[in-house]
């Protein structure tokens, strides 16, 4: 068993180089631009939305609280006129991606934190380069990957999208493997 406090240094490393490549990704490759398309009409929907004073938050339309409510034929007429969707609000005003930026970086860390404990605890100080890419590697991919998945099938959010974010998680998982592989020696 390996110590995750004498992992420190490929923890933090890992989450640095993450936050570091993620930005790359979304601020200099393409393939994101397509992730999301303008709405119809957007100043129309925005004012008519705004007159409805609606705050931060997700909703979902039409709603329905309980089962009778949905099987109810005015909620089923709703569905099949449409639209029907999911609509996240943020909060009015500038956007702060400094709280969002730092969040994602201690996420990085909690995604590193836990490649180090699977890892620290499946093998032994000396292990080979290709034990550790292999466990911290799949720990990382989990972690940046899998919980995708579940907006795609449950919210109809893109499979595109979803599979291209689960390339970068892949990315993400190999940068952090590399980094795990190449300081394991030093605990």
């Amino acid at each position: 068993m390996v110590s995750i406090i004498s992992l420190w240094l490929p923890i933090i490393l890992s989450a640095v180089a993450v936050f570091i490549i993620s930005s790359i990704i979304h601020m200099v490759l393409p393939y994101h631009k397509s992730d999301f398309k303008k709405l119809p009409r957007e100043d129309e929907v925005r004012d008519a939305l705004g007159k409805a004073h609606i705050h931060q938050g997700e909703y979902m339309f039409p709603y329905a609280i309980e089962s009778k409510e949905r099987n109810s034929q005015e909620f089923k007429e709703k569905i099949n006129k449409g639209p029907a969707g999911i609509l996240t609000v943020f909060p009015s005003g500038h956007v702060n991606m400094g709280s969002s930026l730092a969040m994602w970086f201690i996420y990085c860390l909690v995604v590193s934190i836990s490649a180090a404990y699977i890892a620290g605890h499946a093998l032994i100080p000396g292990a080979t380069f290709r034990s550790i890419f292999r466990f911290t590697g799949a720990t990382a991919f989990i972690g940046y990957s899998l919980a995708l998945v579940q907006n795609s099938i449950w919210y109809s959010r893109s499979w595109v999208t979803t599979l291209k974010s689960m390339f970068d998680g892949l990315i993400y998982a190999l940068f952090t493997a590399v980094i795990f592989g190449w300081l394991w020696s030093a605990t």
